[in-house]
């Protein structure tokens, strides 16, 4: 069986960050295209919960659009609205995202893995996933969750299977 290429956006949540300095983005970027993916759209915003939550379910809306990945927000703050712009636009939150997230994040950061809101979930046939803005986090939650699950290939389960 051959692997499903998927077309992924990838979204920005930052006040401060430019193309230019966007390397949580990019990050996220390389590693879809290195795992055989397309990356359809990029874009940045500032941390605010209407401007997420409209890039965000344009791309839910698009067809051609399977999955939708957003770096940056996912803290404490009180500009990080990420998980608050997300959550009411999944028809399925998917727990154990989070959760091994945050267990795999543990090994590099410790107990301040705790402080990460991150969050998936499908809708309208789309995988969406919120992850921290540090260009690590990008890279642990692509290594550790994203890069089989996003394997059509992968078994037992994987989430391309929802995604059709």
């Amino acid at each position: 069986m051959s692997k499903i290429t998927l077309n992924i956006a990838v979204l920005t949540v930052s006040d401060t960050r430019t193309a230019e300095t966007d390397t949580s983005g990019l990050k996220l970027k390389s590693c879809a295209e290195a795992d055989g993916h397309k990356v359809v759209a990029q874009k940045i915003v500032k941390d605010d919960l209407f401007h997420i939550r409209a890039v965000v379910s344009a791309w839910i809306y698009q067809s051609d659009i399977q999955v939708v990945l957003i770096t940056g927000g996912t803290g404490f703050s009180a500009r990080d609205v990420t998980p608050d712009a997300v959550e009411p636009l999944l028809e399925q939150v998917i727990p154990g995202f989070g959760e091994l997230f945050r267990q795999v994040s543990y090994d590099e950061i410790g107990s301040s893995t705790v402080q990460s809101r991150v969050l998936a979930g499908i809708s309208n046939r789309t995988f969406v996933a919120t992850i921290p803005g540090s260009t690590g986090a990008c890279h642990t939650a692509w290594t550790a969750i994203l890069s089989e699950q996003l394997d059509s290939r992968h078994k037992p389960c994987n989430f391309v299977d929802l995604l059709r």
